[in-house]
């Protein structure tokens, strides 16, 4: 596989995990303890903390890829498998 190729699959599977990954940190005004600002949706999380949020969808995206390259290499789950139409 091209390297280009795996940067192109690395960044699906971050974007992937990211949206995986969000739910677990944003906190509402209630759950946190704190007051939100007046006219703030009581959905929206008070602090949002992105460069966690970050850290932690590079390093699931990361073990995902290595788990799609092994696979790659070792060929454990092939496309003839997964064809169930035959």
């Amino acid at each position: 596989m091209p390297w280009q190729s795996g940067l192109a699959i690395w960044f699906l599977f971050w974007f992937l995990c990211l949206f995986f990954v969000l739910p677990f940190f944003a906190r509402t005004g209630e759950e946190a303890g704190e007051v939100r600002v007046p006219g703030q949706a009581d959905s929206a999380p008070v602090r949002f903390p992105i460069w966690r949020v970050i850290g932690w969808t590079t390093l699931v995206s990361t073990l995902m890829f290595a788990a799609f390259i092994a696979n790659y290499i070792n060929g454990w789950v092939t496309a003839d498998m997964l064809d169930f139409a035959h």
